[in-house]
């Protein structure tokens, strides 16, 4: 198959679909033109559209870019399982979560973007070619990691794509050890991000040796919670054979990293509030408030509640391998873990400010409008990828175009090249 019929064959599967596709993809595309359109607005007059200022300066965005840094980690509760321990329900739908950090990453560095109050500068960011300090600066690091891991997974998805249109299973010599790279890399996105906040002395919020464990949890559980969902969504719309046995596991793996990262917030509340220093002010602010600015505080307490509600949810095989308590705990995490990562990361360690103001950030209509466009943009790109990944899964796309090739669902990613 050559590369004309290859991008044909896909065009004709991305461009086909019932109502409910194209319903979704109209959604999608008018979110993205709404928020490109404020973004437009901020481009032209600067971040003052937004409610970030001198006391606030990292707010709705880069707890958007956090949180998804997590979901693209997460890849490796899918990879691990599949590569190294060759668990065959999980290795038959690893290639969706390699898609899915396509996605966040894409996302990640969207968000990236929109914070800058001067996008034309983004050529600063990278190494070398930039003016970023690289090897010292943190920042530079974490666009190199952020970059270097969406290489990773967009070469292994392409090879296993590119592979199954040809009718042939993926070579291991190529993918084996990119995915096994993959795994420290995933692992180096977020603990990169997380030395970003720690390396910071100003703000003692974030001076906590504990942070990077505490996002690799936090991701471990927010990321697959997406993935089951998905996952969902994929069995009944589409053709694809995604085993429950697979989904129950991740759900499994889920209730180990909440338990950590459950610990891991304890250990670190306890060391605040024993030790009792003035670095406690922040931890007060977010659960007690100070005086009557208690704006986080109802915030606070849900990412806490929702937490441990999605832990034990999770815990019991009974719960976890019902659908209707399997969704609502994968729901509570996303909401616990987005926003942990928001209202419980960002905006205690920036209030009050040095000078002791509490500035009150909520964010504005723009920032909301470009978040939904970026968010759209995502869910877009894994959306095109799936119905390109999909069909070659099933068999469907060879024979679309008439190969004599099909397949089981999940072969593709199952079995590789040189074995019966």
């Amino acid at each position: 198959m050559g590369p004309i019929e290859i991008v044909s064959t896909s065009a004709r599967f991305v461009l086909s679909g019932g109502k409910a596709y194209w319903l979704w993809i109209s959604f999608l595309l008018l979110l993205i033109v709404w928020g490109g359109l404020a973004y437009v607005d901020q481009f032209r007059d600067g971040l003052i559209v937004t409610n970030m200022r001198d006391q606030v300066s990292w707010a709705f965005y880069i707890g958007n870019f956090t949180f998804l840094v997590g979901v693209a980690a997460a890849a490796v509760v899918l990879v691990i399982p599949a590569y190294v321990y060759q668990w065959g329900p999980i290795k038959e739908v690893a290639i969706l979560g390699e898609i899915l950090a396509i996605s966040a990453i894409v996302m990640c560095l969207l968000f990236v973007v929109a914070d800058m109050g001067h996008p034309d500068r983004f050529w600063h960011l990278i190494p070398v070619i930039g003016h970023m300090n690289f090897p010292s600066a943190i920042l530079a690091w974490d666009v190199l990691v952020l970059n270097l891991y969406l290489v990773l997974n967009v070469v292994i998805v392409g090879h296993i794509l590119y592979r199954g249109m040809q009718g042939q299973h993926y070579n291991p010599g190529l993918v084996v050890p990119l995915v096994l790279l993959s795994v420290p890399a995933a692992v180096g996105i977020h603990t990169v991000t997380a030395f970003i906040y720690a390396g910071m002395p100003a703000r003692p919020y974030w001076n906590a040796s504990i942070l990077a464990p505490r996002f690799l949890c936090s991701a471990f559980c927010s990321g697959p919670a997406v993935m089951v969902v998905l996952f969902q969504i994929l069995q009944r719309t589409t053709k694809i054979n995604i085993k429950d046995a697979a989904i129950w596991k991740v759900a499994e793996l889920m209730a180990y990293a909440m338990f950590i990262n459950l610990f891991l917030l304890g250990a670190e509340i306890f060391k605040e509030y024993y030790s009792a220093t003035e670095h406690l002010i922040y931890f007060e602010y977010l659960f007690k408030g100070i005086g009557s600015n208690t704006a986080l505080v109802p915030y606070a307490w849900a990412f806490v509640i929702c937490g441990i509600a999605a832990f034990l949810l999770f815990l019991f095989p009974a719960t976890r391998h019902n659908v209707v308590t399997l969704n609502l705990g994968c729901l509570l995490i996303y909401a616990s873990v987005y926003i942990e990562k928001g209202m419980g990361l960002v905006m205690p360690a920036f209030t009050p400010d040095t000078l002791g103001e509490i500035y009150k950030y909520t964010p504005t209509i723009h920032e909301l409008r470009i978040g939904a466009a970026i968010f759209s943009t995502g869910f877009l790109v894994f959306t095109i990828l799936c119905r390109i990944a999909i069909p070659i899964m099933t068999g469907e796309f060879a024979q679309a175009h008439g190969s004599a090739h099909p397949r089981r669902s999940g072969e593709l990613a199952t079995q590789p090249s040189g074995t019966a």
